[in-house]
């Protein structure tokens, strides 16, 4: 009675409820008399098809964009399948939500949204159990249960160390990515705000660094942003040239977190320090750390930014490299834990964790490596087929082993999230990190991509978890879903 004329066409489609035998069915149902027949079933759910676009329409849905339309045309046709599916008209069953709650008992899942977040190795869940149950002491005490507590950040730090081949001291344990390159950035600018003035950083860069390059703008620093060629990559030479007398920090990222390039970071550090030495050289890696093998010391990257979450370790939990003799203004002030730099008592099972995450995932690191490429190009070989579907960004192995930017055109990348998450394929309409509001990606503008496919892109992106049952999985559920969702396109 109350959905707007935008879905007009929809009752249409489906036809008006026939609300004499909903009654009907719901006088058998408290008779205890079978569930109706296949008509029955059909009128059960234009009625619960109506229900559900009155109820979207008053407090979920903007009726007035092509995304409502396409999510509840969708959502519709799946909700009529699992009727027919289960063969049961009873007025009994929940309809909200059935899109989700039946669809994960009934169908295996296919998490492909690993650049978001990953899920924690078992090794390492239970190595925090252990700590939070049984060595659960406060590593600054200096009684036993401290000392023990104490030994779990030595080994990490140790470990990562290695991993890097720097030194242990390099190492200051953080609770994310985005605070890493917040202390490097913020703290790298406040402390040799003396030598200069000056930032550089590149236009694809994650929120956690463009926006914290934003508030040093606001306090009087000069910041250049470099633009990126078609594949995202930035020019080692057009670095060199934007490097300045005044220029105290450069930051350019590892890989990016939605096409996956990756950039030439031993070549830009050689020309930041050619041109001027006492440059600050920063590097957002949580997506390239697990997936690249990366030396910073070795590279001339004084700051380098990790997360636990992108390898397997619990959220919560990060590092940041610190180079020798680097100047960095601590921002965090207390008990003066980890030499003063970071106040705080550590999270002890999340360092843990994360140390031992790291340690998994570079042991068997380039048998891995090749898996992981060799699943990125199935599915790329095996969408290729869908008309009109491109993929953004470098091409083999130029990128990274895990990520796949797809554009669907006709196609909102809201509404095929949806539709793939009740085909129990997960992915991602972009940076999880930053897509809490609607807004354009960065990245996508930089590489030039037509205004219209921005908001048709999607992100798969994957993990070691991952099989060749879940690429057919997603590859099967783009065939099925995409052609039926481009007949709702307005044009």
């Amino acid at each position: 009675r109350t959905a707007p004329a935008q879905f007009t066409f929809l009752y249409k489609r489906h036809g008006k409820p026939k609300q004499q035998a909903l009654s009907d069915s719901e006088q058998q149902a408290q008779s205890g008399s079978k569930p109706q027949t296949r008509s029955g079933e059909t009128t059960r759910f234009q009625f619960v098809i109506t229900k559900r676009l009155c109820y979207h329409a008053q407090y979920e849905t903007e009726p007035e964009t092509d995304t409502a339309v396409q999510v509840l045309t969708w959502r519709m046709a799946v909700i009529h399948q699992q009727f027919r599916t289960r063969g049961n008209g009873c007025p009994g069953v929940h309809t909200r939500g059935i899109t989700r709650g039946i669809m994960r008992g009934i169908m295996r899942e296919a998490y492909l949204d690993n650049s978001a977040t990953t899920r924690c190795f078992p090794e390492a869940a239970e190595l925090m159990n252990k700590i939070y149950l049984e060595d659960y002491g406060n590593p600054s005490s200096m009684h036993h249960k401290g000392v023990e507590a104490e030994k779990y950040i030595t080994e990490a730090r140790r470990t990562l160390a290695q991993i890097l081949k720097v030194r242990e001291k390099n190492i200051l344990f953080t609770s994310c990515g985005t605070e890493s390159d917040n202390i490097a950035i913020i703290g790298g600018a406040l402390a040799n705000g003396r030598k200069g003035r000056h930032l550089i950083t590149t236009k694809i860069e994650h929120p956690a660094v463009l926006e914290a390059m934003k508030f040093l703008e606001s306090q009087d620093f000069d910041v250049t942003y470099l633009p990126v060629d078609e594949k995202g990559i930035v020019s080692p030479e057009s670095v060199e040239e934007a490097v300045r007398e005044d220029t105290i920090l450069v930051s350019v990222m590892h890989t990016n977190n939605e096409i996956g390039s990756v950039q030439p970071i031993e070549e830009i550090g050689k020309r930041i320090k050619r041109k001027n030495p006492s440059t600050l050289f920063h590097v957002d890696a949580v997506q390239g750390f697990g997936k690249a093998r990366i030396y910073p010391a070795k590279w001339g990257v004084d700051l380098m930014a990790v997360s636990g979450h992108k390898i397997h370790a619990p959220k919560g939990i990060g590092f940041l490299y610190i180079g020798d003799k680097v100047k960095v203004r601590n921002l965090i002030f207390g008990g003066g834990q980890q030499n003063g730099m970071r106040s705080g008592t550590e999270n002890v099972a999340g360092i843990a964790a994360m140390g031992l995450a790291a340690k998994m995932l570079y042991q068997d690191f380039d048998r891995e490596i090749d898996k992981l490429y060799g699943l990125r190009e199935r599915f790329i070989a095996e969408v290729g087929d869908i008309p009109e579907v491109q993929v953004n960004g470098p091409k083999g192995r130029e990128g990274a082993p895990h990520i796949v930017s797809l554009t669907v055109p006709g196609v909102r990348a809201e509404v095929l999230l949806h539709a793939l998450e009740d085909k129990g394929v997960y992915v991602s309409s972009g940076s999880a990190c930053a897509t809490n509001r609607p807004h354009l990606s960065a990245t996508l503008e930089a590489i030039r991509l037509p205004r219209a496919y921005m908001d048709s892109t999607i992100r798969i992106s994957l993990s070691g978890m991952n099989t060749e049952e879940d690429i057919r999985q997603a590859s099967s559920a783009l065939h099925e879903v995409v052609p039926f969702l481009r007949k709702y396109t307005r044009h």
